[in-house]
């Protein structure tokens, strides 16, 4: 199981070092097998050994350069950093990233031989179209993405449950994630108001293989509860 925690726009970089800090000990007592994941903003970024592998939520397809406000491999390299989330549907609908600046980004970042979290998700008005609909709307955010990079993890996110409290039934996400098993051998993640008192239940549907967990993320004992929840689904 594949537990991976997205801060968003949240965390300093003072409370991010004590978060992971406190969820390492835990993870070290415990003797936890589960790959964790933790997503800081940029400005949280740091070097950290431990278990925990920590990424990027974005970053720019260069080395460096002229682009303002944006990071590059540089700015990564610098902590070490080899992990990052792309195509997060708050960087498609919020910031309007569009499907070719994200493939582009994809390319560039696998090329680099990094972990990739690849987000992919629809919007409500597309989920009530029904299942064809849904489907083709979710291939068309898999054009330009190698399936295959050995790296990949993707990240299934119905955009109208981020943040909202509101999730598909467990049969629907559990007829989704098989949907996309036949096109998808890499790791598929769960994400979209997960918390504490469904991630269990979650993780053990069929072709789960993991949860991304954004808000109820910000409380490290919620979040490394949800960890040992992965645990129980491995035992």
């Amino acid at each position: 199981m594949i537990v991976a925690a997205n801060f968003k726009t949240n965390m300093t970089r003072k409370r991010t070092a004590a978060y992971l800090k406190e969820l390492e000990r835990r993870l070290a007592e415990s003797g936890m097998e589960q790959q964790v994941m933790v997503f800081p903003p940029s400005t949280a970024l740091d070097s950290f050994e431990g278990k925990v592998l920590v990424g990027a939520q974005n970053a720019y397809a260069a080395q460096n350069g002229a682009f303002t406000g944006e990071i590059g491999l540089d700015q990564l390299d610098e902590f070490g950093i080899d992990t990052i989330l792309i195509g997060h549907s708050e960087r498609r609908h919020v910031l309007g990233e569009s499907q070719e600046e994200i493939a582009k980004k994809y390319a560039f970042y696998k090329e680099q031989g990094f972990n990739i979290v690849y987000c992919i998700g629809e919007p409500l008005e597309i989920r009530e179209e029904g299942n064809d609909a849904l489907m083709d709307y979710l291939d068309a955010q898999l054009v330009g993405i190698d399936l295959s990079y050995e790296k990949l993890v993707i990240a299934y996110e119905p955009v109208w449950a981020i943040g909202t409290g509101l999730t598909p039934s467990n049969v629907d996400i559990e007829l989704l994630h098989t949907a996309l098993r036949h096109k998808i051998e890499r790791p598929l993640l769960y994400g979209g108001s997960v918390k504490v008192n469904n991630a269990l239940e979650i993780m053990a549907l069929a072709n789960v293989d993991g949860v991304l967990v954004g808000g109820a993320s910000l409380d490290v004992n919620g979040f490394f509860s949800m960890v040992e929840d992965a645990q129980k689904c491995d035992s």
